[in-house]
């Protein structure tokens, strides 16, 4: 197996952890670190060795920023307040489902539209804790600034992440950053071994010229994921020890329990490249700006052992997969997607207006490879190349307490499937003081997964052309639709601010996955509707603050076709915030607790990598509370956490995806150094 024991609570477990590539990427940012101490004391202090730089001379600046031409950049963010929160120590922290344990794989909770067109892979189950390269952080910096966060828990959750960055001089500045996310197993697992690793690599340089007419990014990044899958909690037969387990409420023995895969695994590689720059031709009101972006994302799913019962000859007889196509002595699914775009555009803006007109060509290559091919129906390694055009763009107007915002793209039709029509999405809102009205519509293809997929379990959507010798789509799946109105209000008065909003989405020909985790379209031509409701109220009375969110939702039920949603999901925290030691030091105490509905969640497949719908397993309503204590002194923060400190008082715990359970009650410490010298 892929992960070695790891022994928790050891003094070297980041030590043993790190590969030799790992190390060495790390070795060359400690030795930057070390290598600048010496040179820039002079520079932090002024004769009465006052601190002159700090989180106020530091400047973050985004690639949105070089694209709608602001050159002020932004301030960072030293908050304490969602530091403990376990959303917010990934990219993105929204509400999501996943496996229960830090890395697994995850799907955004609530709806979500799509704007994402053409052809893209459709593997989208670890995105949550990989870097977007759109949406890379570049630095400002008057001294150098470093970054360390470190995150631990007794059950062996990890999250580690360390940069730097330092200007070269006024208009150019580097970066390197190493990110690490880990969990251990929690099935069967006394011996604490690893269940995943993530691991991620970031170089990244900005630059401008003397006048601020050019400007430009880079960022290059190396993602590597390696999963442990378990497929859930098992049912354990009687021994003398214990009665057999029978029911899903039994299944909360954690460490206890066995899990249903033993030797089954997801990798996942990512390489990116991105380069932006941009050249003001007539002040900010013409400005050119060109992208060119290529990834790579090579996904694989290995499991070694068949999981055939003894003197069952037949491949159907699976413990756990539904099919055997290939081998059941066992399973090494691959699959490889390169892919290249080039944007040209031009931008511009000034007090009242600011648009954005491009064109972006986006070529992609797919490549499967599996273990034994299959004699009958022989699989080219190597696809076609596929290819898309968009034309896209923004126009904001903004005039006081009014504004209109538009933006949208449109994909050019694809040769290959002889449409008319192409792909598009489009948002339009106007905003009026605290109301905001928005209308999206977007119309998009399935992945490339949805339309063909052939491995060792399941296979779909082939049909071999022997002229091309390539496999076309079988399905004949037809673009999503969706329309969707909402209207948002936000609102401060005095101490409260209120936050609110409600959607109407209509979605119609959705592709999903059924219950044989094969994907299908809903046939209803009104479509599905979606009705959402959100609020979120933060107020505070002297030093005690409160933060109260609510999401209901209605079309998500379980004899909905294709939509699974809980119908509410809440959140709420307090805490006591103040400073003691003459100022010295500023901390909160308090407690967040999450609530969640019943309802039926979507079953998980891992060798294909995706959620789909299940009607068999209903999950109950469960509450998680946590309380933390957090403090600061000067750009050190700290914060110690109980996490579900109320297990056992409804019932030993919570199942988040059919048969995965989460983490009992746990300690949880974490500490955050941002240095600005």
């Amino acid at each position: 197996m892929i992960f070695k024991r790891w022994p928790f609570g050891h003094p070297t477990v980041l030590v043993a952890r790190l590969g030799r590539c790992q190390w060495a990427l790390l070795s060359i940012l400690l030795f930057v670190l070390l290598g600048r101490a010496v040179p820039v004391q002079a520079q932090i202090l002024d004769d009465s060795t006052k601190v002159l730089y700090g989180a106020r001379t530091t400047r973050v600046i985004y690639e949105d920023d070089i694209l709608r031409d602001r050159t002020e950049g932004r301030i960072i963010d030293t908050t304490l307040t969602n530091f403990p929160s376990s959303r917010n120590w990934y990219h993105d922290s929204t509400f999501y489902q996943d496996l229960g344990l830090v890395g697994t794989a995850a799907r955004p909770l609530l709806w979500r539209t799509n704007t994402q067109l053409g052809y893209r892979l459709g593997r989208n189950v670890f995105d949550r804790y990989a870097r977007d390269p759109a949406t890379i952080p570049y630095y400002d910096t008057k001294s150098p600034y470093t970054f360390f966060r470190f995150i631990q828990g007794s059950f062996g959750e990890q999250v580690f992440e360390l940069s730097y960055t330092r200007s070269i001089n006024k208009n150019a500045s580097v970066g390197l950053a190493y990110e690490r996310f880990a969990s251990n197993k929690l099935y069967n697992a006394i011996s604490r071994s690893g269940l995943v690793e993530h691991t991620n690599f970031l170089l990244f340089a900005r630059f401008q010229s003397t006048d601020e007419r050019y400007r430009a990014l880079f960022n290059y990044s190396n993602v590597r994921h390696q999963a442990a899958e378990s497929g859930g909690a098992y049912y354990q037969a009687a021994t003398t020890q214990q009665p057999a387990d029978t029911v899903p409420e039994q299944l909360f023995g954690y460490d206890e329990e066995i899990s249903r895969l033993t030797e089954a695994a997801n990798t996942e590689h990512r390489d990116g490249i991105r380069f932006v720059q941009s050249y003001r031709l007539i002040g900010r009101g013409l400005t050119a700006y060109h992208i060119v972006d290529f990834r790579r994302q090579r996904n694989r799913f290995l499991d070694d052992f068949g999981r055939v019962p003894q003197g069952q000859a037949s491949n159907r007889d699976l413990l756990f997969y539904p099919v055997a196509l290939l081998s059941r002595a066992g399973t090494n699914d691959k699959a490889e997607l390169r892919q290249v775009e080039n944007t040209v555009g031009v931008l511009g803006r000034n007090e009242l207006v600011n648009y954005r007109i491009y064109a972006r060509h986006r070529g992609v290559s797919l490549s499967t490879h599996r273990r034994i091919e299959d004699p009958i129906n022989p699989l080219p390694n190597d696809s076609e190349p596929y290819s898309n055009i968009f034309l896209g763009g923004t126009a904001n107007f903004r005039y006081k307490i009014f504004a209109i915002e538009t933006v949208g793209e449109y994909a050019l039709p694809k040769p290959d499937q002889g449409s008319k029509f192409g792909e598009y999405w489009a948002r339009g809102l106007a905003r009026l003081g605290p109301l905001t009205g928005e209308v999206l519509i977007s119309s998009y293809s399935p992945t490339l997964t949805q339309q063909q997929f052939s491995g060792n379990h399941y296979r779909w959507g082939q049909k071999f052309n022997e002229a091309k010798y390539t496999y076309d789509d079988g399905l004949g799946l037809k673009n999503t639709n969706v329309q969707q109105l909402t209207v948002r209000l936000d609102q401060t008065l005095g101490q409260h601010r209120l936050e609110a909003s409600g959607a109407i989405v209509n979605i119609t020909n959705l592709v999903y996955y059924n219950e044989l985790g094969e994907p299908e379209q809903t046939s209803d031509p009104l479509g599905q509707r979606v009705l959402t409701a959100s609020v979120r109220h933060r107020f505070n009375v002297g030093k005690l603050f409160f933060d109260n969110q609510a999401h209901a939702t209605t079309g998500g039920e379980d004899d909905v076709e294709g939509i699974r949603i809980p119908g509410l999901i809440t959140n709420s925290k307090i805490y006591y915030q103040g400073s003691v030691f003459k100022n010295a030091l500023f901390g909160q105490i308090g407690a967040e607790v999450y609530y969640q509905s019943s309802w039926k969640p979507y079953d998980y497949s891992p060798s294909t990598q995706q959620f789909y719908v299940q009607n068999g397993f209903t999950a109950a309503n469960f509450a998680v509370a946590d309380a933390f204590l957090t403090a600061d002194i000067r750009t050190v923060a700290v914060f110690l956490k109980v996490a579900y400190l109320n297990q056992g008082l409804q019932r030993d715990g919570f199942f988040v995806t059919p048969y995965y359970t989460t983490l009992p009650r746990r300690f949880q410490i974490g500490i955050r150094w941002q240095f600005f010298d």
